[in-house]
């Protein structure tokens, strides 16, 4: 299969850090982080926003598993929703992924440590040819 190009753009200095301590927001971004499956699709998405089905087919997961993992990967900020808009008029969502670096402390609680880059401005992007 062959995809149009396209590519995440990071505006300089959008680079941002977050702690998160909450106990069930690190255990929702640790189960994330320790599922084969979602780090298959985190993976995929390190250059580039894809759609589900492009997902799907480069990670070798059903698109019904596909779904599941883009969910709770949305879900716990590791990975944003786009917009993808195509010449011809179809729309469609994709996925970027929104985490650089993932980094544990175990202080007196465990915490993490999240630096997030940029994603494409306005959370859109145009592909020539696209379906």
């Amino acid at each position: 299969m062959s995809h149009s190009p396209r590519s995440r753009t990071k505006p300089a200095g959008s680079v941002e850090s977050t702690t998160i301590s909450d106990a069930s927001q690190v255990e929702a971004l640790l189960g994330a982080l320790e599922d084969e499956d979602c780090r298959a699709i985190l993976e995929a998405t390190t250059d580039e926003a894809l759609t589900a089905n492009e997902l799907s087919e480069s990670c070798d997961l059903p698109l019904s598993t596909a779904y599941r993992k883009l969910e709770l990967l949305t879900e716990t900020g590791l990975l944003e929703e786009q917009l993808r808009i195509s010449r011809n008029g179809k729309h469609t969502s994709e996925y970027a992924r929104s985490v650089e670096d993932v980094h544990v402390s175990l202080d007196s609680d465990i915490e993490l440590s999240i630096t997030r880059s940029g994603i494409e401005e306005h959370g859109q992007s145009v592909v020539a040819g696209a379906d």
